[in-house]
């Protein structure tokens, strides 16, 4: 016989409601079969059992508020271990994006570039930002001298509008059912002051030339339709978890005065929600699975995420947390870690800037990212090696 228990979802949660049960005595189960519901700070979330076997008596009833490792259930698992005791592994071989494909069409011999209020353009490129509404200052150049042309505008104005509609399926985690309540935001609080006050942080960061990185996402992107297109976060959380695969320190928990890394790396995205508060779901196993499955799996989370249906392992197995401004937000950001992780990665918006490349100096996407540490599992020096692979990794796009 095995008892199971009421989860913990995080370091601050102390009790939750029980709100329904979806099984009943003498009903088998499976592993990662969903067998309740509780209501906890962090809204609706739905328990999974991590062992094969029968449910004998069902100790808590629908209404009860327990406490974290109260029983629950009694379960009789085939292999005899307790069920939900177990984490689930990950597999050992890893998955690769598609690679890149397609040549870079080449500017037309009609787009002679003329000057005009400080924009290097071609007459045809302007005309067609004319046509898009693109405000053709903010679109990077590919030709001499940093002179845009026609396909740079279509590939600007394809981005643009690929990100609204992912911000706009990111505003679906807008809408939980109870994320605005105040003790969402208590938790939260009281995370992030245990955080301060316990978790001796320090902080590296690296400026990112990303323009091999959204060329490659621009190509890609236009080879697909609308829905299957990669935007530039799910990008940024594959390099992560390719990185963590080199610097395993940054990835899993401090407890028990120790580091205790985890096989698996699993991404914590933290989303913000409108009415206030933060939730943050794990794409599991993040660094082998291809950013096709890391787009799948994450805007799966989002849609449970608005429908009070993110399991208690989504929120409770993150590894490290990445979090993202994204376009609209401030040039760098640095993050407080979230406990028992021991690392933090934040991204602040992309933007232009000027770059030295070959010894001439150019206009380019860059990208800042920070690392927070905690410094009793890692130091600056690990950080700073773990950024550089990071940066390595977005500079050679189709390979990740």
């Amino acid at each position: 016989m095995g008892e199971f228990v009421m989860p913990s979802l995080g370091s601050q949660m102390i009790k939750a409601r029980l709100v329904k049960w979806h099984v009943k005595p003498g009903d088998q189960v499976e592993k990662g079969d969903i067998i309740g519901e509780i209501d906890t700070e962090k809204g609706l979330i739905d328990i999974e059992v991590f062992e094969d076997g029968t449910i004998e008596e069902l100790v808590a009833k629908e209404g009860d508020t327990l406490e974290v490792g109260a029983v629950m259930a009694v379960i009789e698992s085939k292999n005899g271990k307790k069920p939900g005791t177990d984490k689930p592994k990950a597999p050992q071989k890893k998955s690769k994006a598609a690679s890149e494909n397609g040549e870079k069409k080449q500017p037309r011999r009609s787009e002679k570039a003329e000057k005009k209020t400080g924009v290097k353009a071609s007459p045809l490129a302007k005309r067609v930002a004319d046509d898009l509404q693109v405000d053709i200052r903010r679109v990077p150049g590919s030709g001499h001298g940093g002179t845009i042309h026609k396909k740079d505008v279509e590939t600007y104005a394809e981005r643009q509008q690929a990100d609204e509609t992912f911000e706009k399926e990111l505003e679906m985690a807008e809408h939980l059912s109870e994320a605005g309540k105040p003790g969402m935001r208590s938790a939260i609080a009281g995370a992030m002051s245990r955080s301060n006050r316990e978790i001796p942080h320090y902080y590296v960061e690296t400026d990112i030339d990303m323009k091999r990185a959204m060329d490659w996402l621009g190509q890609y992107n236009r080879l697909h339709p609308l829905k299957e297109r990669l935007m530039p976060p799910i990008l940024l959380v594959k390099a992560v978890a390719n990185a963590l695969a080199e610097w395993p320190q940054l990835n899993g928990f401090w407890s028990d005065e120790a580091m205790h890394i985890e096989d698996g790396i699993h991404v914590g995205f933290a989303i913000s929600l409108r009415s206030g508060g933060l939730v943050i779901p794990a794409v599991m196993n993040a660094d082998l699975k291809s950013m096709e499955e890391i787009r799948s799996d994450f805007l799966d989370l989002v849609t449970r995420a608005r429908e009070g249906h993110l399991r208690s392992r989504e929120i409770s197995s993150a590894t490290i947390t990445v979090t993202s401004l994204g376009e609209r937000g401030a040039d760098r950001v640095y993050g407080v870690i979230y406990p028992p992780q021991v690392a933090l990665v934040g991204f602040g918006s992309i933007v232009e800037r000027p770059w030295a490349v070959d010894g001439s100096i150019g206009i380019r996407p860059v990208l800042t990212a920070t690392l927070a540490g905690d410094h009793r599992a890692t130091d600056g020096h690990t950080g700073s090696r773990f950024l550089e692979t990071l940066n390595e990794q977005l500079q050679h796009p189709e390979e990740i």
